[in-house]
């Protein structure tokens, strides 16, 4: 098939490196456009990131010599070279909307790591396997742009991909309410230890912004489409905390669940087990064979053995046992900048490219 050409927009920073990663010897997609910064741009890439690879494979080849251009002065130049692009950028939530929404003007489809369009109502925020029915919302959004071919997608924020997704197979049981503790690896501030060393024997309880996002952000996963607008779900109630811990990468979850009819730990175990998705129906390049994996020994899912799984790409749940104040409680781990950021825009633009929102310019 005739790959599609991408851009990077926000390629420097540690989820753009990711996406670069991510880009190297794919089967759909061929890295055409690298930007960033007014700072980064006429470099190469090689040179942009010189003194920043935080990634643990070496630049791709194909990347080092590309020219970084300007993410905002050069955004008809980049739309005319691609199909579409992979937004990462670290801006002001206004610049992020207004810049994104310029690409799209400019008839190239965004797909975005940023949270700056999470919440508006046309927008679809995709799970890929939990919620692609709201790509059906792209029309609307189309027509209140102007656009023909130029939208925005946005995945989810990453520390929920690691209890949403497991808590999705059980939502038939009528989930009444959630409780989640979420311990969040340093690479989701952009971080390495040798960046971060404050990070090193340290754990920090405040992230700013996201418990709010952990409890708001599955609803609208789990919303539905009404009159042009994604109207976020009533239910279930979800309570949050989110802490920093001294781990590289890989967020943990710890989750507590109410049922208004509650299941075996049998049925909850079998339901995970044949979970499959949109992605694995379409056989999709980036997604995982399977989805959630159940761990039966007590101390798993750990973040070091766990977060690769399936290229980082499925989700690790163990510990599944009765609660005394909830019905049940687990634990769930994601990979936050593969499944979590980079890998699951990746994985969300293959469903885009499949189901024919995104096509060849």
């Amino acid at each position: 098939m005739e790959k599609f050409k991408v851009g990077i927009i926000g390629a420097t920073g540690m989820v753009g490196q990711r996406f670069v990663t991510l880009m190297e010897n794919h089967p759909w997609f061929e890295l055409t456009a690298i930007a960033a910064s007014p700072r980064s741009a006429g470099k190469t890439y090689e040179q942009a990131v010189a003194n920043r690879w935080a990634m643990k494979t070496p630049i791709p080849q194909q990347a080092k010599g590309l020219v970084v251009m300007d993410a905002q002065a050069d955004v008809e130049k980049i739309a005319g070279m691609v199909d579409f692009v992979f937004c990462a950028v670290d801006m002001k939530k206004e610049e992020i909307r207004a810049l994104e929404e310029r690409y799209a003007k400019a008839e190239c489809p965004v797909v975005s790591n940023n949270s700056a369009h999470r919440w508006t109502d046309d927008v679809p925020m995709v799970v890929p396997e939990l919620n692609p029915q709201h790509l059906e919302i792209i029309p609307y959004q189309r027509k209140r742009l102007g656009t023909k071919r130029g939208f925005i997608a946005v995945k989810s924020n990453c520390s929920i991909q690691s209890y949403a997704p497991v808590l999705h197979p059980l939502m038939k049981y009528g989930i009444e309410k959630v409780l989640v503790c979420t311990y969040q690896a340093i690479s989701g501030a952009g971080k390495t230890f040798e960046r971060w060393p404050e990070m090193v024997d340290n754990l920090i309880p405040y992230i700013g912004g996201e418990e709010e996002k952990s409890e708001q952000e599955p609803l609208k996963v789990w919303g539905t489409i009404q009159g042009g607008k994604i109207v976020k779900a009533d239910s279930p109630a979800i309570t949050a905390q989110c802490l920093r811990v001294p781990v590289s990468d890989g967020h943990t979850a710890a989750a507590f669940v109410t049922f208004r009819n509650k299941p075996t730990q049998e049925q909850i175990k079998a339901d995970w087990a044949a979970f499959k998705g949109r992605p694995q129906e379409l056989g999709l390049p980036s997604a995982p064979k399977q989805f959630i994996h159940y761990f039966e020994e007590p101390d798993r899912p750990q973040a070091r053995l766990d977060r690769e799984l399936e290229g980082g790409m499925a989700i690790s749940v163990g510990r599944l046992r009765p609660d005394t104040q909830y019905d049940y409680k687990f634990v769930g781990l994601s990979h936050n900048t593969l499944r979590g950021a980079a890998g699951g825009a990746v994985l969300l633009a293959e469903l885009l490219c499949a189901e024919g929102y995104i096509d060849h310019r």
